[in-house]
C-alpha cells in the first residue's frame, strides 16, 4: 500500500492532506522527502512545520487555506498529533480546535500538501476526529516490516547502493542495529560507500564497521556469561567501562534482557508464536526470534539465579563505595 502511495506523490498526483501513523521514523522521513522532491519538480518546494504539541491546529489550517506566493502547492508538515490518541482529559498541553479541523476536512484546499503524522502504535478509535481523518485522509502505516520482509527490504537497499549482501550479514546487521529502518539505511550506505567498487556486503564488514549499540553490548556480555564464557564476558564489560558506561546502568540492562528471555520461554512452553510473543510483550519480532533461536538455552533455574544475583550488585552498587565496578566484574567472574 505504502509503495502505491510513494508510485503516485513520483507522478505527481497528490492528495490534499496524508496522515501518517506509526513510530517507524523511516517511513515518516522517506514520504516526506518524496513529496518535497515531487512538489520540487518544477520549482523549490515552500516548506512548513508545525509542532502540534506546541502550536494549535488552527495555524496549520490558516497556513493550508493561504494561497501559496512563488509555488503551485506549498508543502504543510503537522508534527506529533496527540489529540488522535488516547489522552487524559485535562493533559493536554495544547487546546485543539477539532471541530474546525473535522470541519476543514471536508474541503481542504487543493493549493497545499498537508501531513499530519501520529507516530503512536494506536491512535483512539473512538474518537470522531479519528474515524474522519481515517475516511478523508491518505493513510500511510509508519511500521517496521516483519522478518522477512524487513530482510527482502534490507536487500533492496543495499542494490539500490549497487551492493548485494549475504544473509548471514543480514543476520549480524539486524542483531547489531536492531529493527529501526532509519538506522538499517544509514549503516548500508556507509558500509557501500566504504567498499567502493566491491560488491559484496559480509558479515565480517558489518562487524567492523557497524556501530554497535549498548543493548547490543549488554546482550552480547550477557550470553556470554550464559554460555560459560567468563573471558568474553569480561572483555566486554571492561570494553563499556573505557567508554564511561555506569555499572548500574549495565546492571539494569542484563537484568532486563534475564525477564524478557524468561518471559519468552515460558511463553514458547505455553505454545505462542514469535509473532504472539511480540505481541504480548510488546518487543519486536526480531528480538524474539534472536533469543528463542538459541542453542544453549539457560535453564528456568539459571536465569533466576542469575537475577538474583544481579539484585544483590545493584543494592551493593547503591549502598557501597570504594571500587563500583568491582561487584559487576566478580558477577561476570563467578560460574552458575
Amino acid at each position: 500500500m505504502i509503495t502505491k502511495i510513494w508510485q503516485d506523490i513520483k507522478k505527481g498526483n497528490f492528495a490534499p492532506v496524508y496522515l501518517i501513523v506509526g513510530e517507524e521514523s523511516y517511513f515518516v522521513d522517506e514520504t516526506i522527502n518524496r513529496l518535497k522532491v515531487a512538489l520540487s519538480a518544477q520549482e523549490e518546494a515552500e516548506v512548513m512545520t508545525f509542532d502540534l504539541n506546541e502550536q494549535p491546529i488552527d495555524y496549520v489550517i490558516d497556513e493550508a487555506d493561504t494561497i501559496p506566493f512563488f509555488t503551485e502547492r506549498k508543502l504543510i508538515i503537522a508534527k506529533t498529533a496527540s489529540f488522535l490518541k488516547a489522552t487524559e482529559k485535562g493533559k493536554e498541553k495544547i487546546e485543539h480546535d477539532v471541530k474546525r479541523l473535522e470541519n476543514w476536512l471536508y474541503n481542504p484546499t487543493d493549493t497545499a500538501v498537508t501531513v499530519f503524522i501520529a507516530p503512536y502504535e494506536k491512535l483512539d478509535e473512538r474518537k470522531k476526529v479519528t474515524k474522519l481523518m481515517k475516511e478523508k485522509c491518505v493513510v500511510l502505516l509508519a511500521e517496521t516490516p516483519q522478518n522477512n520482509d524487513l530482510n527482502v527490504w534490507i536487500q533492496n537497499e543495499a542494490q539500490i547502493h549497487g551492493k548485494a549482501i549475504t544473509e548471514d550479514a543480514i543476520g549480524k546487521l539486524l542483531e547489531m542495529v536492531g529493527p529501526s529502518m532509519l538506522q538499517l539505511q544509514m549503516e548500508i550506505e556507509k558500509m557501500a560507500l566504504y567498499l567502493g567498487e566491491e560488491l559484496e556486503i559480509t558479515i565480517g564488514l558489518v562487524e567492523d564497521l557497524v556501530a554497535k549499540t549498548l543493548e547490543h553490548d549488554a546482550f552480547k556480555m550477557l550470553n556470554a556469561y550464559l554460555n560459560h564464557d567468563q573471558e568474553e564476558a569480561l572483555k566486554i564489560y571492561h570494553d563499556l567501562l573505557r567508554q564511561k558506561e555506569e555499572p548500574i546502568k549495565l546492571v539494569g540492562l542484563l537484568a532486563s534482557n534475564i525477564r524478557t528471555m524468561n518471559h519468552i520461554f515460558y511463553l514458547q512452553k505455553k505454545g505462542y508464536h514469535q509473532q504472539q510473543i511480540a505481541k504480548q510483550l510488546k518487543i519486536h519480532p526480531y528480538r524474539v526470534q534472536i533469543i528463542s533461536g538459541q542453542r544453549n538455552r539457560p535453564s528456568d533455574y539459571r536465569l533466576l539465579q542469575a537475577l538474583y544475583s544481579l539484585a544483590d550488585v545493584d543494592l551493593q552498587l547503591k549502598t557501597t563505595g570504594g571500587n563500583r565496578e568491582r561487584h559487576l566484574e566478580l558477577f561476570l567472574m563467578k560460574k552458575l
